[in-house]
């Protein structure tokens, strides 16, 4: 299953030099704006907007993707911005394997998949991975955006009681500082201006 998910998005992103905005997702800067720097996890990182914004606010980020494409422009992203000492890149399928280590935050930008994506794991794996004190936070798209094909519309998004409950939390104590659909403005790849749907999700481990 590696191979053919690792392949899927190997050719995502072959197709275009840039995927992404290279700009780091906006409630993950909120959530993590507000907290003393520490020692990061960015699961799916891509591109690495979300790992180097990070590191330029002075966590160490350990960012973890599928993609070796994706990765090499994280790498690129983070030399450009001489912050190699604070990331660390690393390539992986997380419905297989997991980074080791504890982390002062988790973050889950995004991570949907039209391929395998076994959610349920990697989500029990990154709350074992929060320190103490420390935040997991998950978003996700709530719906479609405007300006998306017609079977994107079609599709189900899992809700955010769907989400709380495919989190294992195991025995850890954990304070919910968030849990809510939120709306944000965004533009489509043809300049098309939305409103876009996300679901926003803040744990603490107490």
């Amino acid at each position: 299953m590696t191979s053919e998910v690792k392949q899927h998005w190997e050719d995502r992103y072959a197709e275009r030099n840039q995927i992404w905005s290279g700009r780091v997702n906006p409630w993950l800067a909120e959530v993590a704006g507000a907290e003393n720097p520490g020692r990061a996890l960015d699961l799916g990182c891509g591109e690495g907007g979300d790992t180097v914004w990070l590191a330029e606010h002075g966590w160490h980020v350990v960012g973890v993707d599928i993609s070796e494409t994706a990765l090499g422009r994280a790498a690129a992203a983070a030399g450009e911005r001489g912050l190699t000492d604070r990331v660390r890149l690393v390539q992986m399928d997380l419905s297989e394997a997991f980074p080791d280590g504890t982390f002062d935050l988790v973050s889950a930008q995004f991570l949907q998949s039209m391929v395998h994506l076994d959610r349920e794991r990697i989500f029990a794996a990154a709350a074992r991975a929060v320190a103490p004190g420390g935040l997991l936070v998950v978003v996700d798209h709530a719906a479609a955006p405007p300006w998306a094909p017609q079977h994107v519309h079609d599709h189900v998004f899992p809700s955010i009681d769907e989400v709380l409950g495919s989190i294992d939390l195991g025995d850890g104590q954990w304070d919910q500082v968030r849990a809510a659909t939120v709306e944000r403005q965004a533009v489509g790849p043809d300049g098309q201006q939305g409103l876009l749907e996300d679901n926003l999700i803040v744990l603490r481990r107490t």
